[in-house]
Order: structure tokens, then sequence, then C-alpha cells
């Protein structure tokens, strides 16, 4: 590592933590308002007679849950009166209130997660603790999971491939539908919408228990239109189009979800079973498809609700269940799912290259089926508290369509794993752990259905994809400990993760159309690996909280998708390839109270990145987070039962220039928002109905996204968005 790199990176790691020192004194837990809780106010206090290693996370909302045998990674959980306070119109959108989470937006009302800069396959989406099986590969893919379904989420940031294996490099966001209800019967409804695009919804969600017997039941539908913007034109190249009605059109969609829960709960054991699908339909933006692009003005329809070419539909089928077997002192429990995702885009049919016109619109088809199984054990013996367990999981791919992007294949992975926290004393616990990890991933064949003139004159059905066998094992592992002095609580966590490359990594050869360029892969790939260093301060007295996380990680072998000077097919050529790379950076939040009911929650983040080998050796990483900082100013009404409560909210927003950019990329201007937001939980008999209104951008002003693949066409983010939500709970 370059002696540059080191002395450009060393005050992000010193300057947290002379800022925190400052306030440094007596310390229990740290909220960070709003329902946000970060573990590290969990202080794990062990017992003389034993340890008892339990996060005990009190939200704002009221919500509470022991977390046994957690690791020494920051994890920040959220309820579901946070998601629905934050509500900007997908998962991610409002998770991104979270320091280092953002919102990668693809899309109209759809996004991905990013966790410190890392996303796609190098963060785990999880459901109820199962991996979320979909086209995760796909730059225009969202998350594919009903977000009012939620009844929490947690957001583990950094490594977590002791406990999820592959893919769990940059982070884990686990999302919890399965909280077993109180109540004999108890249902709520959910009324929402937006501005930006004008949605509409409903989401339905029943509850029952009688005795140990439980269930669950949701329905939700949406319905959006074309998204506005707050410009009249977007520029592609030198090239003016024409919005009409600032819409962008063809943007719209629909979303019809279902999900049905059945438990047992019990002294010595517990099972449930799960069954949810989500249904969506949702049109692309022309000119963000790869679509020549129009130079008068784009041609529209009667309804701003109509989903036209090109467009994707998907339908993500998941099956699972979870059962608990329960001890004294231990406990064992297993995983089981089968997911089925079917996904189609159509398109107008096009020539490109040497592709005639094709017959019919199916652009793309995909049909995966995901199987898994896992089962841990903990138990706690004197003062350790121990884990292990095995999981397997297969995956069967199948493509279809008239353009190639993606290789048939089938992936088999398995791993084990052994983890302890130790308690020295009652204030310094141990974690450490370990795994093995074993994949194999086979891709198939994949020969044009058209003629491709050679050199020497002939013509032949070109090789897309070749038959391709691979193998991947690695070792990862994990150490850390808690410390508590005082009002303080001091965390270290040094571990390394992996990720085994994905079938497009290794096999994709044709043009991307949602991206309009053309991806060459590379079957040589190793698997990527992470060393990363964690820490975490967190001060609380006196109404103070405070918090700095700062982390350092180093990949000898990062992939990534490397631009060229090449064109093939008329389109400017990415071949993928491996580098090493240095990250480092860190957030820090602070809430005080100023007045009895006035509260300040701030947040801060910033990401150093450097390629320190390859073609672009002494960039950044494609598509890097810059540095942002929130700050809110809450107000809570008084109020002697929450069922009255309420709130209103003005936040700032400032996030700086992007200049750390790889070319062709091109550098995004920074910019301010100003956000407001009130809430009001209304008593009514024996009901209680919460009402909160948001407005994003106040101000309307133009910004980009550097995350943002609408950013290449000049397509900026919305501008003011009104968000509406009532909860009616009875």
């Amino acid at each position: 590592m370059n002696r540059k790199f080191l002395t450009e990176s060393l005050p992000i790691f010193i300057l947290p933590y002379c800022i925190l020192a400052s306030t440094a004194g007596s310390a229990s837990g740290h909220s960070l308002g709003n329902g946000l809780e970060s573990d590290t106010d969990s202080l794990r206090q062990p017992t003389k007679a034993g340890i008892v290693l339990k996060d005990v996370v009190v939200e704002g909302n009221g919500y509470s849950k022991d977390m046994q045998m957690r690791s020494a990674l920051s994890t920040t959980y959220v309820g579901k009166q946070f998601i629905e306070t934050n509500f900007s119109g997908s998962l991610m959108q409002s998770l991104e209130k979270i320091p280092g989470v953002k919102a990668m937006s693809v899309g109209s009302n759809e996004s991905k997660p990013t966790i410190r800069g890392l996303g796609f396959n190098r963060v785990v989406v999880a459901e109820n603790g199962i991996k979320h099986e979909g086209q995760q590969w796909g730059d225009d893919h969202g998350l594919e999971i009903d977000q009012y379904d939620i009844d929490h989420a947690e957001v583990i940031k950094g490594p977590a491939s002791l406990s999820y294996g592959s893919d769990a490099i940059g982070g884990v966001i686990n999302l919890t539908s399965t909280a077993v209800p109180q109540d004999r019967f108890k249902w709520s409804a959910n009324l929402f919408a937006r501005s930006v695009n004008d949605a509409i919804g409903t989401s339905v969600i029943l509850t029952g228990r009688k005795n140990n017997f439980w269930y669950k039941a949701n329905a939700t539908f949406i319905d959006y239109a074309d998204q506005r913007v707050p410009v009249d034109s977007i520029q592609y190249y030198s090239y003016y189009i024409k919005l009409h009605n600032r819409r962008l059109r063809n943007t719209s969609g629909r979303e019809t979800d279902g999900s049905l829960t059945i438990g047992h709960t019990g002294n010595k054991w517990s099972s449930w079973l799960r069954i949810s699908d989500v249904n969506t339909k949702s049109g692309f933006f022309a000119n963000a498809h790869g679509l020549e692009v129009r130079l008068s003005e784009i041609d529209y329809d009667r309804s701003a609700r109509d989903v036209d070419l090109p467009q994707h539909s998907v339908n993500h089928l998941f099956v699972s269940n979870h059962t608990e077997w329960h001890w004294k002192g231990g406990l064992a429990e297993s995983n089981i799912s089968w997911q089925n995702n079917h996904q189609r885009e159509l398109s107008e049919p096009v020539s490109h290259g040497y592709m005639p016109k094709p017959d019919g619109t199916l652009e793309h088809s995909f049909d995966k089926n995901t199987v898994s199984a896992a089962a841990n054990v903990k138990q706690t013996i004197g003062t350790n508290s121990l884990k292990g367990g095995v999981n397997a999981e297969y995956q069967h791919n199948r493509s279809g369509g008239w353009s190639f992007v993606l290789p048939d294949f089938e992936l088999l992975q398995f791993g084990i794993f052994l983890s302890d926290h130790f308690a020295v004393n009652d204030n310094i616990i141990l974690s450490t752990g370990i795994r093995f990890d074993y994949g194999s991933i086979n891709t198939h064949s994949y020969h044009d259905w058209f003629k491709t003139p050679t050199a020497s004159g002939d013509s032949i059905y070109a090789e897309r994809s070749a038959n391709l066998h691979r193998a991947f094992n690695s070792v990862t592992w994990s150490a850390g400990i808690d410390n508590h002095i005082g009002n303080l609580v001091l965390k270290v966590n040094i571990g390394k993760s992996f990720r085994m490359p994905i079938a497009k990594e290794l096999g994709i050869d044709g043009v991307n159309y949602s991206i309009f360029r053309y991806e060459k892969g590379n079957a040589n790939l190793n698997p990527e690996e992470s060393y990363q260093l964690d820490a975490a301060a967190v001060y609380s007295h006196d109404g103070i909280k405070a918090s700095v996380t700062p982390f350092f990680n180093y990949f000898p072998n990062y992939i990534y998708l490397c631009p060229t000077s090449e064109y093939k097919e008329g389109l400017q050529l990415y071949n993928y390839e491996q580098s090493r790379v240095a990250r480092c950076g860190f957030e820090a939040e602070l809430s005080f109270l100023i007045l009895q009911h006035f509260k300040i929650n701030a947040g801060g983040e910033y990401l150093y990145a450097r390629q320190l080998s390859g073609d672009k050796k002494g960039y950044s990483l494609p598509f890097s987070t810059p540095w942002s900082v929130r700050v809110q100013l809450r107000y809570d009404l008084p109020a002697a039962d929450d069922a009255k409560g309420g709130f209103a909210a003005v936040e700032y927003v400032a996030v700086g220039r992007q200049n750390e950019i790889v070319p062709p990329e091109e550098p995004t201007p920074g910019h301010q928002l100003i956000n407001i937001s009130v809430g009001k939980s209304l008593k009514i008999g024996g009901a209680r109905l919460r009402l909160s209104l948001r407005c994003d951008n106040l101000l309307n002003n133009r910004y980009y996204d550097h995350t943002s693949h609408y950013r290449l066409i000049d397509v900026p983010e919305p501008g003011r968005n009104f968000s509406f939500m009532a909860t009616w709970e009875i």
C-alpha cells in the first residue's frame, strides 16, 4: 500500500476519536431518534453467575428484542414506525436515513441498497434471516419485497460472511416480517400516496393468536404514474430532449403483493411457515434503456399511468420455514426455503450490430429457482456462548429472449462456521469466529440466433458464452472486543470475508441494454476477498448521545467493470477485471435535547477509495458515494399516552461534490436539501390512527445522485415530493 494513501487516510481515523473524546464521561445506550437504535447501545453485561450475552434494543417506537450471540460489527435496528415515518417511496429510500446506507436509484419507485459504498452482490438482503435471491445482478433490478409487511429491519455494516457466507462482503440488510402477535385478533390498514409520481396504494395486515398458535396475513396494492422531474428537458450527449409536463415517459407501474404466515410458539419449540408473492410491472424510461436517442419531443400517450415498451414484470414466490428448539442454556434452529423468481423484459424489436430485427418484443426472460437450508446450534457454557452452524444453497437459472446478457447457470454453495462470545469480566467481552465455504458454478454455452461475418469472409453463429465449471473455497474469520468504560463503549472488530464471482462476471458477452454498453466477462476471475477493520466509540450521558464508527478495508482482488477505449458493435467495451483496492471512512451520529421536547439528531458519513493496481490505478471506484451530512430538529408533542402523541421535524441534508471518479465518469455537483415531516397519533375508541406527512426537497432543487444511472443521461432526482401515510389499527 503506498505512502500517499496512508497519509491521506490517517486523519479519517484520528479526527472522529478526537471529537468524541472531548465529550467522553459515563454511559449506557445510544438512541438515534425516530426509532433508530445501534447495537452499541446494548452493553451486553455478563452476570456473576454466568454470562448473559443479550442486546436489548429499545427503539423510540417502543420495540424491543433480545439479540443473543451477536458479533461485534456495527449494527442498527429500526422498527415499523421508523419505516412509516420516513416513507419516501421505496424501502431503501426509507432506510437511507441510516448513516452509511444509501439507495441506488435504478428506476421509478425502485432502488438497490448500498452500504458504505458497496452494493449489488456485495450486500446481502435477507428476509427473516434467509437470503433473498432475485435477479440482483441487474443494474435495473430493485428489491422484490413488500416494504409494508416489514416489522423491523436490521442493518449490519461491514463484512458479515461469518454468518451469511458469500455476498455479505459489504454488509447485510435483514428484514423481519414474522413478529409473533400478542392479541387474539388485530388488523391494520395503510393508505399512502406520493405526489412525485401520483402514487396511491393500500396495505392491509391481519394478525391473530390463540394460545400458542398465531397467524399473519398481508395484502398490498400500489399504482403509480410517470415520474416528475424539476426540468423541462434532459441532455443526452449533445442532444436536448424535451419532456412533456416534466414527466419521464413510461416510468409508471403497479405492484400487487400478498403473504400468509402461520406459526406455533412455545417453551420447548417454535415454528412458522411463510408464503409470500410479490408481483411488479413497470416501464423503463426509453432513453435510459439503451434505445436510440430521440431528438424531438418524446411521444406521449393520453395517460401517464400506461405501461408501454420497454417494460419489465417480475413475480417472486418465496416459501420459507423457521423452526427452533429450546433447552436450558441452548437453542437449535433451522431455516428451509424455496424461491422462484420469474422476470420478463419487453422492448421494441430493433436491430443492433449484425442482429436483424427480431420477431416479438421479448428481449429477456429469466427463471431462477433457489433452494436453501441452514441449521444453527447455540449453547452457553460458563462464560462462553458458543454458536455453530451449517448452510447449503442451490440455484438454477434459465434465460430466454432475443437478446443475450446472462448465461444459463447452476450454482451450489456450502458453508460451516463456529463462533464464541467470551466474557473476560463484567466490562470486557471477546468474540471470535471461523467459517469455511465451498462453492461451484456451471455456466452454459450460448450461440447467437443470427450469423455474424468473420475476418475470413464466412458467417458463423457467434458464441457469446462457453461451457464453464469453476469451484471456489475460502476460509473466513472474525475477532472482536467490546470494552465498557464508564459512559463510553469501545468496540473493535477485524475480519476476512469473501465473494464468489457471479455468472454475469464470468460469462457475459454482449450489449447490456439497461445502460447501453458492451460488457465482456472474464472466466478466470478469482473470488473476491476483503480484510476489514471496524471500530466503534459510543458515548451517552445526561441526554447527550454520540457515536463514531470508522472502518478500513482492503481488497487484494476487487472485481469491477473497467471501461476501455475500444468499441464493439458500436458501443463502448467494458471488461471485468480485478485490482487491489483500499477503502476507508466513517459514520458519525449525535443526538441531544436542546429543550424539554426539542431534539437534534445529526449524522454523517465519509468514504475514501483507491485502486492500487490495474489500468485504473490511482482512481476511485465507479459510483463511489460522496460525503453527506443530515441534521434534524424534531419536536415531540407532549402526551402521557403514546397513542395520542405527535411530532414535527425539519431536516437539512448536505451532500458533497463527487470529484473522485473513474473515467469516463463525470463529476457530480454537491447539493443541499430541506425536508419537513409531521405526524399525529389519535385514539378513537379502541382504535388508533397514525397520520404522517412528509415533504422531501421542499425547495424543489435540481440535483443529481452520483450512484444513479439516470445521472448518465442528465436526468435529475425528483423535485418537491409530498408523501402521505395513514395507518388505522384495531
